[in-house]
Parts: C-alpha cells; sequence; structure tokens
C-alpha cells in the first residue's frame, strides 16, 4: 500500500497511507518511518532539479520567450463625465525571468451615443520590475494616458522605486512607493509638468476551488483589486479598480469589475469622479 501510494508522487495520500499502517502495523513503525523518509528525501532531489532545469530554460530563454498574458473585450456602464453603455477591450503581456518581470497593459474605451462619441479612453503602460529579496523589490513605471472628457489630451506619467510582498501565496498583497514625474497636455492648449508621488497596491484573492455562478460556469477562481494613487502639486489621481472573475473552461474567465477614476482638479463642466461597471470575457494565453 505505502509503495502503491508513493508512486503517485502525492505527499497527501502517502501521509495518510503511512499514518493508517503505522496503526494497523505498530511493530514495523520503524520501517514505515524509513520508507516516508526516503519519499521526501526523493521528493526533494526532483523538486530541485526542476528547479535547476527552469533556471537554466530562464537563462537560455531569449528576448520574445516566456510571455504570458489575458485579453478582454466587454461592454461597460459608466456614471459621472458620461452616462451610457458602451465597449472595452484591453490586453496585458507578462514576462518573468529570474530576477526580472516585465508587465505591459494597454486599454481602450469607447462609446458613442446618437451619433457623437461620448467616451474615448486610452492607457498604455510599461513596468519593469527587479527582485532584490523574496519580499523586496524595485519597480519602473512609464504610463501613458488620453482622455479627453477628463480634460487631457494627453497625460504621460514616468515613476520608480520601492515595493514590498506583504503577503505571499493566498491572499497576495503587495505595495509600492516612489517619486513620479508628470506631463499633462490639457484640451485647451496648455501644458503642466509636475513632480510628485506615485503610490501603488496590487491585491489577490483566490476565494475557494468550488464556488458555483451559472450552470455554464464552473468556479469563482480570483478576486483581486488594484489601486494606484499619483499626486503632484495641483493634482490627485486615483485609480482603483476591483474585480471578480469566474472559469468558464481553460483559458476563458468571465470578470465582473468596478473601476473608480478620480481626479482632483477636474476642468470646468466636468466631475472629479468617473465610475465605471464592466462585464468582460477574458482569455489568458
Amino acid at each position: 500500500m505505502i509503495d502503491a501510494a508513493m508512486a503517485t508522487g502525492d505527499p497527501a495520500k502517502v501521509q495518510t497511507v503511512v499514518e493508517l499502517a503505522r496503526e494497523t502495523n505498530p511493530d514495523d513503525v520503524e520501517e514505515i518511518n524509513a520508507l516516508q523518509a526516503g519519499f521526501r528525501d526523493r521528493q526533494r532531489q526532483l523538486t530541485q532539479a526542476r528547479s535547476t532545469v527552469r533556471v537554466e530554460e530562464l537563462r537560455r530563454a531569449g528576448l520574445l520567450d516566456n510571455w504570458s498574458g489575458k485579453g478582454q473585450i466587454g461592454a461597460f456602464q459608466s456614471s459621472g463625465n458620461s452616462n451610457d453603455v458602451g465597449v472595452s477591450a484591453s490586453l496585458e503581456l507578462r514576462r518573468t525571468g529570474i530576477d526580472w518581470t516585465h508587465l505591459l497593459r494597454g486599454s481602450v474605451d469607447y462609446q458613442r451615443s446618437r451619433g457623437r462619441t461620448s467616451r474615448e479612453q486610452y492607457l498604455a503602460s510599461y513596468e519593469p520590475r527587479y527582485v532584490i529579496t523574496p519580499r523586496l523589490f524595485t519597480y519602473g513605471l512609464a504610463q501613458f494616458e488620453k482622455d479627453r472628457f477628463s480634460g487631457f489630451t494627453g497625460r504621460y506619467s514616468i515613476s520608480g522605486g520601492l515595493g514590498y510582498e506583504v503577503l505571499q501565496g493566498q491572499p497576495r498583497l503587495s505595495v509600492q512607493l516612489g517619486p513620479a514625474f508628470r506631463r499633462t497636455d490639457a484640451i485647451d492648449g496648455t501644458t503642466e509638468t509636475n513632480l510628485g508621488a506615485l503610490a501603488g497596491l496590487d491585491f489577490n484573492w483566490q476565494i475557494a476551488d468550488g464556488l458555483t455562478l451559472t450552470q455554464d460556469t464552473d468556479y469563482v477562481t480570483e478576486t483581486g483589486g488594484r489601486a494606484q494613487v499619483i499626486t503632484d502639486g495641483n493634482n490627485t489621481s486615483l485609480l482603483l479598480v476591483t474585480g471578480l472573475e469566474a472559469k468558464i473552461r481553460d483559458g476563458f474567465t468571465t470578470r465582473l469589475s468596478y473601476t473608480v477614476d478620480y481626479n482632483s482638479n477636474p476642468p470646468a463642466n466636468a466631475v472629479s469622479t468617473d465610475t465605471q461597471t464592466r462585464f468582460t470575457l477574458v482569455y489568458g494565453f
């Protein structure tokens, strides 16, 4: 029985069988313990070997290797500067190496109502990270935004600083803080350039393996949020995104998210806070 459990390579099964064997064969406890110790040694050696192979694969990887990502497309309902429905699309690409992680993000929100454009928002960002310790890392951020309904035709932000993994595993929480430089090209033709600070928070939590949403939806697999605050002498902006994802099948999930986009100094005839409720289909690759 012990040999059969070990053949599966499942430590939980081995532990269960070993405990049963100890109870039913008290005279053979030493032999049973030796079998379990040998299994644990083999598992450690196998894990180390796999880790060594993985590190070598990462070292030999080319610039276009080891990328993963996910794309989203769907609809949203908004309130604030515009009140209507529209479509949204986004793409996220991630490359993870031994010490470096590269993250590229892009999103588009576009809406027309009665033949007129009522929302047109674009965002693109690049964020590299370098791991210093298992929890501490440095980051950089270059970001571009365009949203004429919020009063600017272009907003460019650059930041760099330190981040820390407060919680690892599940749930996972990381924070980051650093100085920021921001230039804003307003719709009236003026330009503002300011120094400020960036604070970010990234939270993800796998709720459970078995929470069914609908007949065609298997499980709630992830809930997460992201918050980013950039403040300078004239304006503070807050982007808060909270979402709930449900797995449909391998590679596909549905996502319900709520976004708060706040600017403390909006242009004339505009409100400071935009909110969006989105339902999107997500494809991971």
